[in-house]
């Protein structure tokens, strides 16, 4: 055997199963990985930054609706929500740093927490649009309300020291941008409870180490994105009035 069969043949041998073999070395890979990653959430940041700029769109001509309709909004499940997506940042964290240090355990123990605590998000959102659209609210229509729901609306609207209201035609341009947001975001939820299921199988398996823990660390930076629109969600459809 010549030579240069023998240096391709040692080369091959000594490649990591888990470095890609355009990769020369562990470090090049994961500076590729992150660099794409932060590519993605880039695009990503330009996807949603178009729908906050039609909240500020619609917000600005019809600011009265816009403050009332909040009162429809159950701030209580709103802010469990956005506690529950905090500890599952913290929680991602964590994995990432289980994996670099090789803690099998702790990686596979956060990863379950994370996921645990996407699910419950989505559960949450569940009952509150369930009783959302219950009351009638739904998007693209104007709203026709029971005369149970008017009441209680205008129960919260009196507790604020606002107005009562007896009909209120432009609520369903605050409910469909509340849909179309808190929506594509419940979509980000689902795909991240996806890479997320994906990762933990993965960990099960034991593919990560201090060399390779990439697909942890990606996933881990579009879960916090996730994370961090929800945080500018809750304070502009739920807090602001």
């Amino acid at each position: 055997m010549s030579a240069t069969a023998t240096n391709t043949h040692d080369e091959h041998h000594d490649h990591p199963e888990w470095l890609a073999h355009h990769f020369d070395t562990p470090e090049q890979q994961f500076e590729a990985g992150k660099f794409g990653i932060w590519l993605f959430l880039v695009t990503e940041v330009l996807f949603f930054s178009g729908l906050f700029c039609a909240y500020i769109y619609f917000r600005s001509h019809h600011p009265e609706m816009f403050k009332n309709a909040s009162f429809l909004l159950d701030t209580n499940m709103g802010a469990i929500n956005t506690a529950v997506l905090l500890l599952s940042s913290f929680t991602m964290a964590t994995a990432v740093r289980m994996a670099q240090t090789e803690n099998q355990k702790g990686l596979i123990l956060n990863l379950w927490i994370t996921l645990a605590c996407a699910f419950g998000f989505l559960v949450i959102k569940f009952f509150e649009y369930s009783h959302k659209l219950h009351v009638g609210l739904k998007w693209g229509d104007a709203w026709s309300p029971t005369p149970q729901a008017l009441s209680e609306f205008n129960e919260k609207l009196a507790a604020a020291g606002q107005p009562t209201v007896e009909v209120m035609p432009d609520l369903h341009n605050f409910f469909s941008v509340y849909y179309c947001m808190t929506g594509l975001h419940g979509i980000h939820v689902v795909l991240g409870i996806v890479a997320i299921g994906w990762v933990l199988a993965r960990a099960y398996r034991g593919h990560f180490n201090r060399y390779y823990f990439t697909a942890v660390d990606a996933t881990g930076l579009y879960w916090h994105l996730v994370d961090l629109i929800w945080i500018f969600l809750f304070p502009l459809m739920y807090l602001i009035r």
